[in-house]
């Protein structure tokens, strides 16, 4: 990364963690976690919203003067921080409402669910971030391109015009492709889709950025994982007539999830275990000890609490609750592995596969059910949004503790505002408003349709006990899961942004070993992460007004 005399950091707790910076971050959190349920539950998708954070919060830092770099940073982890808990949310709780129109809102039932899964993730944040961010350096090209945003930004000269030249093509791309429809969104192959494949291409530069930035090596298992699932289990096994297009799909899902929980598992019995006493020795050691950014003798009594909420509020057997705690404790670190290496976070996979194991296990009611794929989404949607945070402040080397408690106000806010918001709608339009033309909430329909269980559990397993045993020889294919798992034409456009970097690497070194094509990559991608985030907020308030 450039260096430049002009550059300020902070040298003070005081000057990141500001009443200034806290303050826009609660307004910024408030106005993003209502946007992110709209989206989440109109669109089925959420952009990540760390390059518009970090660009709002730099400017506005600006026109108030004197800010720094550092001070940023912290300003706009407070200020995502609400955006991914309204994800996990919106990506689970409506399935309730999808089930059974009639059910009821039960404003505290589902305040201790999502206040609980935020603090789950607030805990297991700062005890995972040293492991992932710092000792394990994942690459996180989201909180790259945002520590690269703020820098360039800050320091102005001709790579400024590079950045921000990158960020309006993409951010033009973006209104043409999402407001008007002028340009392509995507492009599905038929010779694919005729045997139920999603292949195709995706023309998002914030995907081809991702591609570039994680690098080909990565991307090239994500691809191996995308061919298994597609050519081979789809369109292969259908084509030599091995099974149906039902049980096709069931065994592509259940094998990309086993695969993705197996690594989870040797990444916590490989990594994790043997650390144990430096990751969370700090929860039961007098002041700072361990990994963990604060100290944490707080945190086992405050799992006990939520414990016991979740039994007597929100009637969840015992075993369920212990099954849940253990899940965010596994999810987390998973939601840590898939951001860091591949920008992606599949927060309501990783809450289906817990929900799954403790309805099998203690057989319980649909609400029951879903609250705990919320607590769990929640959990590893925040995780992964906040790595990216501190991967960013890694790099522009801000105090992860002041950081950690924009998180922990942020998370906190999001976490009403987004049950505020959803209690709204279904007091405004009633519980059939989720699963309709209005607000379809794809995600929460499919944790509604897989309350029975994982598709293929031999297929599942197969895979989880395939992926434990090649992460113990290699960690080279950790990504191959997602790659089955995922729609193709997410691992298509992210794979030509990899072999972009690979052409660049041959053809132009310099500009691939320099900070060129980072801050190109950096621009596409916060182009469309800073536009998506806009358009979301323009139609929140639409339907808002429409109502």
């Amino acid at each position: 990364m450039a260096s430049n005399t002009n550059l300020k950091y902070a040298t003070s707790f005081k000057e990141q963690l500001s009443t200034r910076g806290i303050i826009i971050g609660i307004i910024g959190s408030i106005i993003l976690t209502c946007s992110s349920m709209f989206v989440a539950l109109k669109a089925s998708s959420l952009p990540w919203p760390i390059m518009f954070v970090a660009l709002a919060s730099m400017f506005g830092l600006k026109a108030l003067g004197n800010t720094n770099v550092n001070e940023i940073n912290v300003t706009h982890t407070a200020m995502s921080a609400g955006s991914m808990v309204a994800g996990g949310l919106a990506f689970t709780v409506p399935g309730i409402f999808i089930l059974n129109n009639d059910a009821e809102f039960n404003v505290v039932q589902i305040l201790v669910v999502t206040v609980g899964g935020t603090v789950l993730g607030l805990i297991f944040t700062s005890l995972l971030r040293k492991h992932f961010v710092v000792d394990a350096e994942m690459p996180y090209a989201m909180g790259q391109a945002a520590a690269e945003v703020v820098t360039v930004g800050d320091e102005g000269g001709k790579q400024t015009g590079v950045l921000f030249g990158s960020l309006g093509l993409a951010g033009l791309w973006t209104v043409l492709r999402d407001w008007f429809a002028a340009v392509p969104a995507l492009k599905l192959f038929n010779g694919m889709t005729a045997y139920g494949s999603m292949g195709g291409i995706w023309f998002s530069p914030m995907l081809l950025s991702v591609g570039y930035l994680i690098g080909p090596a990565t991307i090239l298992v994500w691809l191996l994982g995308a061919f298994i699932g597609d050519f081979g289990i789809l369109m292969g096994g259908q084509a030599a007539g091995l099974w149906d297009a039902a049980t096709a799909s069931g065994i592509k899902s259940s094998l990309g999830l086993g695969w993705m929980v197996g690594v989870g598992l040797a990444i916590t019995a490989k990594e994790i275990i043997p650390r144990a006493k430096s990751i969370f020795g700090s929860m039961f050691a007098k002041g700072q000890a361990g990994d963990a950014i604060v100290p944490m003798q707080w945190a086992p009594p405050v799992v006990l609490v939520l414990a016991v909420l979740f039994i007597f509020v929100l009637d969840l057997p015992i075993v369920a609750v212990i099954i849940t705690l253990l899940g965010v404790w596994l999810t987390t670190a998973m939601s840590s592995q898939c951001v860091g290496q591949s920008g992606i976070n599949p927060m309501e996979v990783f809450g289906i596969f817990v929900m799954a194991i403790a309805k099998a296990v203690c057989g319980l009611e649909v609400t029951q059910a879903v609250f705990i794929a919320a607590i769990v989404a929640i959990a590893a949607g925040l995780t992964g949004d906040v790595m990216n945070d501190f991967k960013s402040g890694s790099i522009l080397k801000s105090d992860p503790k002041a950081q950690w408690l924009g998180e922990v106000i942020g998370g906190i806010v999001g976490s009403v505002v987004a049950v505020g918001v959803m209690l709204v709608l279904v007091k405004a339009y009633g519980g059939g408003v989720f699963g309709s033309d209005m607000f379809p909430a794809a995600q929460a329909a499919a944790v509604a349709s897989v309350v029975g269980g994982i598709a293929n559990l031999p297929v599942f397993f197969g895979g989880l006990i395939a992926s434990i045993v090649i992460y113990f020889i290699t960690p080279r294919f950790t990504m191959l899961g997602l790659g089955i798992y995922l729609p193709a034409y997410l691992s298509f456009t992210a794979g030509l942004g990899g072999l972009l970097r690979l052409i660049v690497a041959k053809a132009a070194p310099e500009f691939d070993k320099g900070t060129t094509g980072t801050v190109v990559a950096s621009g596409l991608l916060a182009g469309e992460g800073f536009i998506g985030v806009v358009i979301a907020l323009i139609q929140a308030c639409q339907i808002l007004a429409a109502g």
